[in-house]
C-alpha cells in the first residue's frame, strides 16, 4: 500500500495530542507486570505496547512479538526470571536477525535457562522461567541500552537485586536515567556512580506511587518540529501532553531545533512550536546524537529539505533497529537527488537545492523511514510505500498529518 502526499502548506495554530511515549510505556507496563497495584494513564496506542500487553498474559507456550525490539529486550529478562514461565520468544524474519546475545548471556551467568531455537546469538528463545540469587553481572556498555533497562526493570524482584557493570563508554544514557526513574517513582532504591549501577530488592508493600502517568511520546513529535521548520515563518502548532523535565532523550529535540529556526515554548501541559526564522544556507547541521539516536532520521530529512548539510555522529545502534537505518536513510535520500556518505555510526549529507519530484520511498518495515520523509511533502509531492507500518509507534499519524493541512490519498 502506499500514501501518496501533495505539496501543501501547514494550517496554523492547529492542536495535536499525541498519546504516552513508547518507551516509557513499556517499561510501566513490565513494572505493573511485577508489581499489580500499579495503575498507567496516558498508555501509548502503538502496535508495540499493545504486544507488551499481551504478552504478559501469556505465561506459557508462543509469545510472538512481530517487529517489536524493545519488547524482545524486556520480555526475555522478564520471562528468564520467572519462575512459573516457559515460553518460547520469536518474532518477525528481521527480529530473527536482530542480536540478543548479550542480554542472554548476561542473564545466564545470573542462573536463566535460555536456548536459541535457530541462529545463535538471535530470536527465537526457548526460556524456561528461574528465581534469581545472583546478584551481580556484567555487561558491555557500547550496545543498545534496551539490554541495560531490561536488566534494571526486573532487577527489585530478584531475591537479592542487582549490581550491574557496565564495560566501556555508555550508550543512550538518558534511556537509562528513564529506567531508574520510573523505578524510583515507585519506591525502588538504586544507585548509578561511574560505571555501576545497584538496584535493590523490593515488594510490593513498599510501593509509594501506585500511578504512573505517560508522558506523550518525543520520538513522535519529532515529526512535527520538521514540518514546522519546514514551513514559512510564523507557523506554529501546539502539542500535547509535554512536560519541560521530560525523562525521555529524545526531549532534545526542543533544543536541536532552534539551528532550523524553530522555537519551543512550554506552557501548561503542551509545548508551542513556532517559525520565527529561516535557516542559512550556509549552515550545516552538526550532531552527537548517541544519547538519542531515534531521531537522525528525522534530522537528516529536515536538513535535506532545507538544502543544507549535516554531519550527525553516534549512530551505530542504527544498524541494528528494525532495518539498518543508516543504509537505508542513504538509499532513499539519494534517490531524491542528495549526497550522502554514511560509516557504521555516522551520516553525512551534503548541501544539495534539488529535491526530484514524486519519489516513491521504501519504507523497510520501518515506522520511523515512513514518518522522517512525510514532512518533504512541504516541498515537492511524494510517495511513501507501505505506509501503514507507522502502527508500531504512532497509529493516528497519517491522520493528525491531515488534521495540519498535509493532504494525502492511498
Amino acid at each position: 500500500m502506499q500514501k501518496h502526499l501533495h505539496k501543501s502548506s501547514v494550517l496554523n495554530n492547529q492542536t495535536i495530542s499525541i498519546t504516552g511515549s513508547k518507551s516509557e510505556s513499556n517499561r510501566a507496563l513490565l513494572l505493573q507486570a511485577l508489581y499489580p497495584a500499579i495503575q498507567i494513564e496516558n498508555l501509548s496506542n502503538s502496535d508495540d505496547t499493545q504486544l507488551m500487553q499481551a504478552a504478559f498474559k501469556n505465561q506459557s507456550g508462543l509469545v510472538d512479538i512481530h517487529h517489536a525490539g524493545t519488547a524482545m529486550r524486556f520480555l526475555t529478562a522478564y520471562f528468564a526470571t520467572r519462575s512459573e514461565s516457559d515460553v518460547i520468544l520469536t518474532g518477525s524474519s528481521r527480529m530473527k536477525e536482530r542480536p540478543i546475545k548479550i542480554l542472554v548471556e548476561a542473564l545466564r551467568s545470573l542462573g536463566s535457562e535460555i536456548s536459541y531455537l535457530e541462529t545463535e546469538g538471535c530470536p527465537p528463545l526457548k526460556i524456561k522461567g528461574k528465581s534469581i540469587t545472583e546478584k551481580e553481572v556484567e555487561l558491555k556498555a557500547d550496545v543498545s541500552s534496551q539490554y541495560i533497562s531490561a536488566l534494571l526493570l526486573i532487577a527489585p524482584s530478584l531475591n537479592n537485586g542487582l549490581k550491574l557493570t557496565l564495560k566501556g563508554k555508555i550508550t543512550s544514557v538518558p534511556y537509562i536515567k528513564m529506567t531508574l526513574a520510573l523505578l524510583n517513582e515507585i519506591g525502588v532504591k538504586t544507585n548509578f556512580e561511574e560505571n555501576v549501577i545497584e538496584v535493590e530488592p523490593f515488594n510490593e508493600v513498599q510501593i509509594e506511587t501506585d500511578t504512573l502517568v505517560i508522558e506523550s511520546d518525543w520520538s513522535s513529535v519529532s515529526y512535527f518540529y520538521s514540518i514546522v521548520a519546514l514551513s514559512k515563518v510564523g507557523t506554529k502548532l501546539q502539542l500535547s501532553s509535554y512536560k519541560k523535565d521530560s525523562l525521555q532523550g529524545d526531549s532534545v529535540l526542543a533544543e536541536i531545533y532552534k539551528e532550523f529556526g524553530v522555537e519551543t515554548t512550554f506552557i501548561d501541559n503542551a509545548i508551542i512550536l513556532n517559525k520565527i526564522e529561516d535557516v542559512n544556507d550556509d549552515t550545516i547541521i552538526n550532531l552527537d546524537l548517541s544519547n538519542a539516536p531515534d531521531i537522525a532520521q528525522t534530522i537528516a530529512v529536515t536538513a535535506f529539505g532545507h538544502g543544507i548539510g549535516c554531519d550527525l555522529t553516534g549512530l551505530h545502534t542504527l544498524k541494528i533497529k528494525e532495518t539498518d537505518r543508516l543504509v537505508a536513510l542513504k538509499t532513499e535520500l539519494e534517490k531524491l537527488g542528495a549526497k550522502v556518505h554514511i560509516t557504521d555510526d555516522s551520516l553525512q549529507l551534503f548541501a544539495s537545492k534539488k529535491i526530484k519530484e514524486d519519489i516513491a520511498i521504501d519504507t523497510y518495515k520501518d515506522h520511523r523511514m515512513a514518518m522522517a520523509f512525510a514532512p518533504l511533502a512541504l516541498r515537492v509531492p511524494i510517495t511513501i510505500n507501505e505506509h501503514d507500518v507507522v502502527s508500531k509507534s504512532y497509529p493516528d499519524f497519517w491522520t493528525d498529518l491531515e488534521k495540519i493541512g498535509i493532504k494525502s490519498k492511498e
